[in-house]
Order: structure tokens, then sequence, then C-alpha cells
């Protein structure tokens, strides 16, 4: 098996081609910084993330909003931080939070895996990792997959599956595209470049509902993950236990309920990992 990057000749086909799924990739190259106006006397903390619909995006002024953000913005807040949110490069969040330059990543990150290489937060919600077909593709479960061509985020869960061979349940695949810009997942589906994608659950509902396509998310999952806060590992400010005690506060009070049923229908599920039990 072979990994595909993204090259600049594809992008430029796809960026072409009129794909409805266009308007997703404006705002999504800078390092902008934006932040709350509402709690601009608090301190400043930068949270990092990428262009995630519906976890974190921006509004039609521009403005960043979505799931992350808003807990972001009012978990903060509680424990005395103004969230400012920074545009980042996915692939280089883990140097960015090392060095500094933000000062936590939070943009629907899994923990399950990486618990180790970060300082984390208890899970704040819990995601399905899936592999979505064209609607009338003849792939049904997992195993279908044999011989195909997937489509994945770079340095995400679903790349590490698929590149570690360590699920018995998934087959040799053709080829594994390896996409640093998450959004290109969806046109490389769209348009035949691959035969199936995987990533968040939520995250392809967003994307099918908002552009009205036509996928089918296999029932049989990847896996199950929890989505934390994480700060760099010499991070000595303790705010990943802070972030932990608000979550639950959050969740006792019902804001976290309100604020993930916002953008998602039965909020609820996504909260607790048994409501995912089939």
């Amino acid at each position: 098996m072979r990994i595909k990057k993204s090259y600049l000749v594809k992008w430029i086909i796809l960026l072409c081609t009129g794909c409805m799924l266009g308007t997703l990739l404006t705002g999504c190259t800078d390092q902008s910084v934006k932040g709350s106006t509402s709690n601009e006397k608090l301190p400043s903390i930068i949270v990092g993330s990428d262009n995630y619909p519906p976890y974190n995006y921006e509004d039609s002024d521009g403005n960043p909003t979505g799931i992350d953000v808003d807990l972001a913005t009012e978990a903060f807040r509680r424990i005395g931080y103004n969230a400012i949110f920074k545009t980042i490069d996915w692939e280089d969040k883990k140097n960015l939070v090392e060095s500094g330059a933000i000062d936590c990543i939070w943009g629907s990150f899994s923990i399950d895996g990486r618990e180790d290489q970060y300082q984390w937060t208890q899970p704040y919600m819990y995601s399905r990792q899936v592999v979505a077909v064209r609607k009338d593709s003849d792939i049904h479960t997992l195993r279908d997959l044999e011989g195909k061509r997937i489509a994945v985020q770079s340095t995400t869960k679903p790349e590490e599956i698929f590149l570690s061979h360590s699920d018995t349940r998934i087959p040799q695949l053709a080829e594994v595209f390896s996409l640093q810009n998450r959004e290109l997942i969806y046109p490389y589906l769209s348009k035949g470049y691959v035969d199936a994608i995987a990533a968040h659950e939520t995250s392809i509902l967003q994307c099918m509902s908002d552009y009205n396509l036509e996928y089918r998310i296999l029932d049989e999952p990847l896996l199950t993950v929890g989505l934390g806060v994480a700060f760099s590992k010499n991070d000595t400010r303790g705010l990943s236990d802070e972030l932990s005690q608000t979550f639950v506060k959050m969740r006792k009070d019902g804001s976290m309920k309100r604020i993930i049923g916002k953008y998602l229908s039965e909020p609820e599920k996504f909260m607790e990992v048994n409501g995912y039990a089939e």
C-alpha cells in the first residue's frame, strides 16, 4: 500500500471543478486569530483548531462558530480566560502547542491512542469514526473495502487505522489518499477519485446536510473515541484539570447539552460513550 499526498495540481483541478463543496475551502488557509469581544477584559488564551464543521468554522460574517468554539468560549470564561481562536495547520498542531504558539488544541481531537502525547482534559464529547461511500456504492461493510481507494485527513485516527494494519476487520486497500486539507476528502469522493472516505460521523453528517450530498455511512464504525482538549505535556498551569472540572459543572447545569444541541440533534448521544451502544 502507498500513501498519496494531495498534490498542487489536483488541488487546482478540484478547486476549479465547481464542486458543490467549494465554499468549504474559504477561510481555511490563513492563520487567522479571532476571539470573543464579550470577555476582552479577561486574560487571553489561544485555542488552535482547523476548519471542521460542526465543531469549528466561520459563520456568514467571518466569525468563529461551532460546537468547540461555543464550548471553549463558555468553559474558559468560567475559569477566567477570553478564548481567542487561531486557525492552524492541523499537521503542525503538536509543534504549535509545544512551542507556545497556541495554548491548546481544541478541534474535535480524539484522545484515544494519543494519551501519552499531550496533557489532556477528560472527554467532553464522544464521536464515532466511520467510513462513508456514495449512495450507489457496492461497499456495505469494512471487508468490502478490499482493493478500494479511500481518502482521509493526514495525522488523524482514520489514517492511523488504515496504515497500521492493526484492525483485523480491515482488508488490504489499493490506495490511501492522505490529504492535509480535510475538506478535500468530500470532493474526492463525489468526483470519484476514491471509493470511500473516513472521518468523524458528525462532520460527515454535517457536510451531507449542508451540501445535499447522498453519502451512505457504513453501519460498522472504525471506532468510538473521546474528544478532549490537548495541552503541551510541559504546561504547568493546570488548565486541563480546571477544564475537566468545568465540563462536569457544564453537564450538571445543562449548558453543555444546550450548546451541543444548537448544532446536533440528540445531544445526549454525544455526551456519553454508551450513547452509541447498539
